[in-house]
């Protein structure tokens, strides 16, 4: 039986993946910012859910949240940095205090928790991070710079920790999911409210809440059930020894567009190599 903490467990992918976790027979210590929002875990789940109140914003009750899941499991298997949100507006538009909140959460605190849970995982010798990252850190839309930039700094951060801790017996996982049908496109979106009008038809176009994710225009949905056993899948091979993604891609939607990306990438670099290599010392 392994032990998950989960952050942001009160909606969306968090909440659907504390459901199959505690499903699946694992115990999980299911946090939220307000701690009333995961109660009913520990109502359908007496014995294996042990909900606690978390802003990953504060470092204390990072701290407070770690220490209390050992006190009460014995243990942490696993650790999934879920919580986050999208901050819209153009570059220009955003004022540094909505910045810095953006990364505050989707990036620092992502950090705080990994910084938090190490030295229990490294004197377990065992562990598995997985931090949520999303398809915006592989191509990021106009209106969702900052948002973007957050996720491609957890990428970076995931992808030298993993060269870290490997050998001490911990794994990572970055999770890329495409859309979903949770709050994200409402609840879980910032809208800068400094309207420039140069950027009416580019980022202003996007400073909406959507209360039908599905009026975004996305396609390719995918259903948060099937998320979930899929992440419980790829942690299941990473703590027992066997092949697992670095970058989880959640859903066809996610597929295709890494792969239009790649290929992209792929081209532009042949595409300019004799001028990039003109740089070479001789």
């Amino acid at each position: 039986m392994k032990t998950w903490l989960i952050t942001g467990c009160s909606s969306g992918l968090g909440k659907s993946l504390a459901q199959k976790v505690l499903e699946h027979g694992d115990q999980a210590v299911v946090t939220a910012r307000n701690p009333d929002t995961v109660q009913h875990f520990r109502e359908s789940f007496p014995e294996t859910a042990y909900p606690l109140q978390l802003d990953v914003h504060k470092d204390d009750e990072a701290a407070g949240c770690i220490a209390g899941a050992i006190e009460h499991f014995g243990k942490i298997d696993v650790l999934v940095n879920n919580a986050g949100y999208c901050l819209r507006g153009a570059v220009e538009e955003c004022s540094f205090e909505e910045i810095r909140k953006q990364f505050e959460t989707n990036f620092f605190g992502t950090l705080r928790m990994i910084q938090h849970v190490l030295p229990h995982m490294r004197r377990q010798k065992s562990g598995v991070i997985i931090n949520f990252s999303s398809i915006a850190a592989l191509r990021t839309a106009e209106g969702s710079a900052f948002y973007g930039a957050s996720k491609c700094a957890v990428e970076g951060l995931s992808d030298g920790l993993r060269k870290e801790v490997g050998p001490l017996g911990i794994q990572v996982i970055v999770v890329e999911p495409g859309p979903f049908r949770t709050d994200f496109f409402g609840r879980s979106i910032a809208v800068n409210e400094n309207n420039i009008g140069d950027y009416k038809n580019t980022a202003g176009k996007r400073k909406v809440r959507l209360a039908n994710p599905e009026d975004s225009g996305m396609k390719g949905w995918g259903d948060n059930s099937r998320a979930a056993e899929v992440i419980i899948t790829a942690a299941d091979n990473a703590a027992h020894g066997k092949e697992f993604p670095f970058r989880l891609l959640l859903g066809s939607c996610a597929v295709r567009l890494a792969e239009e990306v790649y290929a992209a990438r792929a081209a532009e670099t042949a595409k300019w190599k004799e001028l990039s290599i003109q740089t070479d010392a001789d």
